[in-house]
Order: structure tokens, then sequence, then C-alpha cells
């Protein structure tokens, strides 16, 4: 039998000052079996600064085929595509042959690594490629509740995030784009 996915429901109340984006996001999202509490904040956190209308996660990790969050128009065509982690080449690849705007958000420990080995490759892409530190999600995922209310502020690319648990702060460093 198959584990189910763990749901999480989180009312963010979103101040985007990069941008000029200020909502309340009332997102459901189900973490996988696989899925590491880092790794579900870290698509959170993406989806946060990149909120919009029409912007939504997919079944992600069961679907290798989709990204972790992407946005659809009224026509089906795939405008953006984001994945979260440190993606091969080839995957990328053919999402930006797809996709309008193509997005990576990595996180973990081994991130560093990742983008050294594959940078030379990802410059010939029209992406954008971000990092949000390994111990700041590690910290935010310390907040995490299955039912939580908190508030994000973004400014200078950095996360504010404030909840019941307490607070962090998580950079979105840019590595290209």
């Amino acid at each position: 039998m198959a584990l189910k996915p763990t749901i999480f429901k989180f009312i963010i109340s979103l101040s985007d000052l990069d941008r000029d984006y200020y909502d309340t996001l009332h997102l459901t999202v189900a973490q996988h079996p696989s899925e590491s509490t880092e790794r579900m904040m870290a698509r959170v956190m993406a989806y946060c600064l990149n909120a919009r209308e029409g912007l939504v996660f997919t079944t992600g990790l069961s679907t290798p085929n989709e990204p972790d969050i992407w946005q659809r128009s009224l026509d089906d065509q795939l405008l953006t595509w984001i994945d979260v982690g440190e993606p091969a080449f080839e995957r990328i690849k053919k999402a930006s042959r797809q996709a309008g705007e193509v997005k990576i958000y990595s996180f973990n420990q081994k991130s560093e690594v990742w983008w050294q080995q594959e940078q030379a490759q990802f410059r010939r892409l029209p992406i954008s490629v971000m990092r949000f530190p390994w111990p700041a999600i590690q910290s935010l995922a310390a907040l995490v509740e299955r039912s939580m209310m908190c508030s994000v502020s973004i400014s200078g690319g950095t996360l504010y995030v404030a909840a019941k648990l307490g607070e962090a702060e998580i950079p979105s460093l840019v590595l290209q784009g």
C-alpha cells in the first residue's frame, strides 16, 4: 500500500515590497512521503516569491515530468516553470523550450557543489537560478505546523517569516538571472 501525502494548510499574509504585491494566500500543500519539511518549505517560499494569479503547486515529486510550481495560460500554454532542488540540466533545457519563464530554487547542503558542477551548462539557458541558504531553510522548517498562519514580507530578495513558533529570515541569493 502506498503512503499518502501529509496535508498542510497555510494562511500567509504576503507583502512583497520588491514587486509591490500584497495578498493573503490560502495554500494547501501536500508533502510527499519522501519529501522533507525543508523541501516543502522551500517550495512555499518559491511560491511566495512568484505569487500571482494562476500560479499553482503541481503534483511534484509524484509526477517527474512536471515542475513543483507552474502557471498555465487560459489556453493551457506553459507560462512559468519553477523547480525546487537541484534538477538535471536536460530537464531544465527541455523546460526552457516549453515555458516562457523557468526558475530554479536550490536549497540544501549540496546546493553549492551542484551549482559549481552545473553552472557552465545552465549559463547557456535563459533561466533564473536562486539559492536559499540551508541553515535558513532549516530554521524555517522548525516553525512549521500542520495548520499555520504566518506573515511573509519580501524586501531586497529576502523573505522575513513571522509565525506562531518564531521568526526566520531566508535570503534568496541570485546565482543566475
